[in-house]
């Protein structure tokens, strides 16, 4: 018996940002990258917010949000949940963008 091949999505990066945090504002790193479909939707993406005088876990990463491991989860020093609300990639960069006001003054 041949085994079937299954199609591979090309999956084409869209988003590729990494911005340095002045330390006057907390240091760290930003790092937002998002892939789209060959329909032009989102459907891989990574947003983080990196400071390892933060944060020695996970990386040094303090907050972030992708979609590896085929869910939607959240990162929070070191802890992972899922993004059981999860709407579109479009308002998970609303929220992380609020959210890391807290950690960048």
């Amino acid at each position: 018996m041949e085994r079937e091949k299954k199609a591979r999505t090309k999956l084409k990066k869209v988003v590729s940002e990494q911005f340095p945090v002045n330390p006057k504002r907390g240091g760290g790193i930003l790092k937002i990258e998002a892939w789209e479909n060959e329909k032009g939707k989102i459907v891989k993406y990574s947003m983080a917010y990196i400071n390892h005088l933060i944060s020695s876990d996970d990386n040094g990463r303090v907050i972030g949000y992708d979609n590896t491991h085929n869910f939607h989860h959240k990162h929070y020093f070191g802890e992972i949940s899922e993004v059981s609300d999860f709407i579109s990639y479009e308002n998970l960069v609303n929220r992380f963008e609020k959210e890391i006001k807290e950690f960048i003054k």
